[in-house]
């Protein structure tokens, strides 16, 4: 083999292993694929969908109710969740006949999947900490049924931004 091939193969193997790293730190750090093993979030993000989670935006901007967050769950921080944000730190959220009040004023929800049955909380929601529910209520493991009622800021990994699969669904979540 001559030193020009050795130089190219050697240039060719630098290129792939920096595109690596570079890979690598951006789903570390910034954005990360994700696929929904649950129904929990049915109609926003179906059983198998591939979702993209955006882990750095929340440096910049604060968490919001209604945002859809993927998190390590609280009662098994190995489990990664997705899941909305219902109520913020000092809240009062509770369910009542079905519809959903946070601070005793109704809340308009367009994207759950059906009226919840039942009645729940109230639950006071600790400073540092979010109320999540999933958007299919009758059909979801959520802070109404957790052991550790609320998230912590800390076991927050990042935001569903986007579906990237299945073709015919790709788009921006809300």
């Amino acid at each position: 083999m001559n030193d020009k091939l050795k130089k190219e193969i050697v240039d060719w193997i630098k290129s792939i292993a920096f595109a690596l790293v570079i890979a690598l730190a951006i789903r570390a750090y910034i954005f990360e694929p994700m696929i929904v093993p649950t129904g929990s979030m049915i109609p926003t993000i179906n059983i198998g969908d591939r979702i993209l989670v955006n882990k750095y935006i929340y440096r910049f901007e604060p968490i919001k109710r209604g945002d859809i967050v993927v998190f390590k769950y609280p009662d098994d921080p190995r489990q990664p969740y997705v899941k909305r944000v219902i109520g913020l730190g000092g809240d009062v959220v509770e369910i009542r006949d079905g519809k959903l009040y946070i601070n005793d004023s109704p809340v308009d929800e367009p994207y759950i999947n059906e009226p919840m049955i039942g009645s729940y909380g109230p639950y006071k929601v600790p400073e540092g900490h979010y109320f999540m529910m999933g958007d299919n209520r009758n059909n979801s493991k959520d802070s109404r049924f957790w052991e550790n009622k609320y998230l912590p800021r800390k076991l927050v990994i990042g935001k569903a931004v986007y579906r990237i699969w299945p073709p015919g669904r790709i788009g921006r979540l809300k």
